[in-house]
Formats: structure tokens, C-alpha cells, sequence
């Protein structure tokens, strides 16, 4: 597992890196300390399963540099770990495409359980704005976000475990509106989410999934039973 972790004060970010080495299966680990010098890696093509990065650091305005990170690994889940606990940007966030939102006051297994439910294709969201921020948005928006203080206990006492490599009753939604042929923003008006939350589940799909595309995606899923081959055969 290739993970790509950053952050500008050096003692936290070896702090994160032995976490996760002692946690994680094997992890191949490569750090950086600013936003140049993520776009530069991602520039040249490096691929990564996990990004994990936090929000205020020198080389771009965050918000930016999150787009620009999500532009370079579309397919890659981000996740922020940050000392900024603020509703609006953890929403902000979300909407980009984020997986995750993990506070620097977290405990490490904290930590590690969140990474591996977003590498299980969930999104972390820190249990004290979890309901602040579904209230602001849509009141089915909610069901999308995967309640940490349940999650977890899945995750808990598996941290060393890869994470499953299934489609949630979610994804298999959205695979079957992808096979309908809808857009992003189609997918995100049909289920009442976030297009940021439809591309993070994308990415995930096309990960469990092994493909590469959307038509891909269809028949992959048309195989493993998700979705009725009729479905896959309009692609």
C-alpha cells in the first residue's frame, strides 16, 4: 500500500509515519512537507492508494491545493488530518471530494480506524460535527456519512486487517445509475448527495472494482452480481 503523507511541522509528520507503519500492512510511505511538494509527486505520475495531508501549509491556499490534489489523483482518497476543527470547512471539504476529516487531537487508534474505513469506502467525519454539518445540508445527506462512533467499532479491533473489498449498498446505487448513462451531478440529484461525495465513492468503486473507467465499472459489477447483466449490455 502506497501512502503519501504531509504536513509542515516535521515531529508531527514522523509521528504519523511511525503510526502507520506499525499499524498498516506493509505501507510504502512517502512524506512531504508543503503543497508544492505534493503537486510535484503527483506530477510526476506517482501513484498512491491514500493521501493524506494537512490543511494549512505552505505552497497554496488549501482549498486550491485540494481541488489541484483531487485534479492530479482523481482516483486517489484524500484525507485531511488537521488541527482546524470548523464546520464550513470540514463541509467545504466534503464537497471537494474529501474522504475524510481526522482532528491532530485524535487518539492513534482513532487514526487508524478512520484511514481503514475510508480505504473500505467510507467517510470519516469527526463525531462532533458529524450532525452540525448533515443539518446544514440535505436531511438525507446524513445517511451517506458513515456515523464514526458506530463505524468504528468495525474498525477497531482490525486495524491491521486490509480493508474489504466489496461494494456498499450506496456504491451499488450509484454503479447502477452509471450503467442509466447519468453525469456526476445527476448521480448526486438522483440520491440526494454531494457530487464531491459521488466522485469519492467513484474512486472506491474503481478501486474494489480493479477497473480503470465507468463502462468498465458496469460490467465488472454486471459479473460479480451486483447489478442484472441486461443493465451492463446498454453500456
Amino acid at each position: 500500500m502506497k501512502i503519501l503523507i504531509a504536513d509542515d511541522h516535521e515531529l508531527f509528520l514522523k509521528g504519523l509515519e511511525f503510526i502507520l507503519k506499525e499499524n498498516l500492512p506493509n505501507p510504502s510511505i512517502t512524506t512531504a512537507q508543503n503543497y508544492t511538494e505534493i503537486f510535484h509527486l503527483l506530477e510526476d505520475k506517482q501513484d498512491f492508494d491514500l493521501i493524506i495531508t494537512d490543511l494549512a501549509m505552505p505552497g497554496a491556499n488549501w482549498l486550491q491545493a485540494l481541488n489541484k490534489i483531487h485534479t492530479l489523483a482523481s482516483e486517489t482518497p484524500v484525507i485531511v488530518i488537521s488541527a482546524v476543527f470548523d464546520k464550513e470547512i470540514l463541509q467545504q471539504t466534503l464537497d471537494i471530494g474529501v474522504a475524510g476529516y481526522i482532528p491532530k487531537t485524535a487518539s492513534n487508534n482513532l487514526i487508524i480506524s478512520a484511514i481503514n474505513l475510508v480505504l473500505a469506502g467510507g467517510v470519516y467525519i469527526p463525531h462532533e460535527l458529524l450532525y452540525t454539518t448533515s443539518s446544514q445540508s440535505n436531511k438525507n445527506t446524513s445517511k451517506e456519512y458513515i456515523a464514526p462512533l458506530k463505524a468504528l467499532e468495525k474498525f477497531a479491533d482490525s486495524s491491521n486487517e486490509a480493508p474489504q473489498k466489496s461494494l456498499t449498498e450506496r456504491q451499488i446505487e450509484i454503479v447502477k445509475c452509471i450503467a442509466e448513462g447519468l453525469s456526476n451531478k445527476q448521480i448526486a440529484y438522483k440520491l440526494n448527495l454531494t457530487e464531491g461525495t459521488v466522485k469519492v465513492h467513484i474512486t472506491v468503486i474503481l478501486k474494489v472494482l480493479n477497473v480503470k473507467n465507468r463502462t468498465s465499472a458496469v460490467i465488472e459489477a454486471a459479473k460479480r452480481g451486483y447489478i442484472a447483466d441486461n443493465i451492463a449490455k446498454n453500456q
